[in-house]
Order: structure tokens, then C-alpha cells, then sequence
């Protein structure tokens, strides 16, 4: 398993490629509402990336058609906007997307609660997201990749939830996903060693019930839970440094770290 890593050039250009796609979620936030199509959500957020003289990293991705995931409640993640999935004021919404910027990408998501989202969702989404900052704690050169799942996986699994584990997240650099894979499971003190200017996602998928999915056959993209459960996603991709993880898609409302 080859891992690279990546150079100052590098790493500044996956900066500037976060810095756009921050902007983007930020950007796109207000369109995210009842009653406009996920198609819509889409067309705008290749619009806002493009406006930045960046390039979709999802659209045609192995085929994908859309340049932007959009996933809605039970959908885990690659869900395919359309015109006839129009947004529920009960509903939570998962935007999963990246950007290019001369040859590098940079990937992150959010997941958006509508304004009568239930407070199953609600908490669905504040724990998914207190997981991932539990886990790049660990993200720290000289520690084990599985510090990192084994982290996320005890803080999720102690309050019930499912751990999706047929997705993970992963190495990024002038291809969107790189070795090593970062799953969000696993056993502390396992896996490579961390090192310095590793460029990686975290992202975890976490379900209200059981952590199985299934692959939508109608689209062959999104993936679905199985139980019919709410699913949610949070990622960013960071670097890790002399100093620590340093997060390259920040919007500069998280937490310490």
C-alpha cells in the first residue's frame, strides 16, 4: 500500500481547493430548503464552484452524473439530484462535494436539518459531527491510523448508533481517493503510522439504526439503510502536521481539535 506523501505545492494547492469548497457550503446553505428540487441544489452548486474557476471533482467521477452528492433521509450517501425530489420541512439533507483546483481536489459534507426535522434527526446530526472531532484528535503524526476509527467507533457505538461500515474515508491528493482508507470502526493501536503531510478525509455515515446498507438498483449510486433509518454524514479533509491535523475545508465554525 503505497501512501503519498505530499509536498508544500501540494498541500497549498488542496488549501486553496478547501478554502473554495467551504465557500461553496457556505454559499449554498440558503438554497437547501422545503420545496426546491434537489436538481436545483445541484445546478447552483456547480455554478458557485465554477465561479471560482474550480472544476466539480464529482461530476462524471466513474460515471457519477451530477456535480454534487445529495443525499435525503434514509439515502446514506451518493444520492443523484432530480427534479422530482423536491425537499420536505421534515427532511435532513446531505451535501457531499469536492472541487478541483489545478489537479487537486478537496472533498467534504454536511448534513442540513429542515426546519421540522425531528429531534431523532436533530441528534443524528450533532453526534455524527461531535464523532468526527473525536476522532481527528488523533490525527497526529506518530499515532496509528485505527487511534482515528477506533476513537469514532467507541464515541458512536456507546450511544447506540450505526456505523456505516461499507464506506470510509481516505487519502486525497490529484486523485479524490488516495490509500489509506480511514473507516470509521476499528481496534487503537492497529494500521500505519501517521506521518506528517498525509492529506486525509474523515467522514463519518452514521445511521439512526442498523449500520447495513444497500446500493438503490433504480440508479446504481445512492446508498440506502436497509431498516429504512435516517442516515447522516460529516466530513472534512485535513492535513496532518508538525503541530497536528490542520482541517484544509474548514468554514471556521468548528471546535477545537
Amino acid at each position: 500500500m503505497a501512501i503519498s506523501i505530499k509536498s508544500e505545492r501540494e498541500i497549498e494547492l488542496m488549501r486553496h481547493a478547501g478554502e473554495v469548497l467551504a465557500k461553496t457550503h457556505q454559499e449554498l446553505a440558503e438554497y437547501i430548503k422545503p420545496g426546491t428540487t434537489t436538481w436545483h441544489i445541484n445546478k447552483i452548486a456547480d455554478e458557485i464552484i465554477r465561479s471560482y474557476s474550480c472544476i466539480p471533482s464529482f461530476l462524471n467521477y466513474s460515471g457519477y452524473p451530477a456535480s454534487v452528492c445529495i443525499s435525503v433521509n434514509e439515502e446514506v450517501v451518493h444520492g443523484i439530484p432530480s427534479k422530482k425530489n423536491i425537499i420536505k420541512d421534515t427532511d435532513i439533507v446531505s451535501i457531499d462535494a469536492g472541487v478541483i483546483w489545478k489537479g487537486y481536489h478537496s472533498d467534504a459534507a454536511r448534513t442540513y436539518a429542515m426546519p421540522a426535522a425531528s429531534k431523532e434527526a436533530l441528534d443524528l446530526i450533532k453526534v455524527t459531527e461531535e464523532s468526527f472531532f473525536e476522532g481527528i484528535k488523533y490525527a497526529k503524526s506518530g499515532n496509528f491510523l485505527n487511534d482515528i476509527c477506533s476513537a469514532i467507533d467507541e464515541y458512536l457505538s456507546s450511544r447506540g448508533y450505526g456505523i456505516v461500515r461499507d464506506l470510509v474515508g481516505h487519502g486525497v491528493g490529484p486523485t479524490m481517493h488516495e490509500e489509506p482508507m480511514v473507516p470509521n470502526y476499528g481496534v487503537a493501536g492497529r494500521g500505519l503510522r501517521l506521518r506528517e503531510g498525509m492529506v486525509l478525509t474523515i467522514e463519518p455515515m452514521i445511521n439512526t439504526g442498523d449500520w447495513e446498507i444497500d446500493t438503490d438498483m433504480k440508479t446504481g449510486w445512492a446508498h440506502k439503510t436497509i431498516d429504512g433509518g435516517l442516515s447522516c454524514q460529516y466530513e472534512h479533509q485535513f492535513v496532518i502536521t508538525k503541530d497536528g491535523p490542520v482541517i484544509l475545508t474548514s468554514q471556521g465554525e468548528e471546535g477545537t481539535y
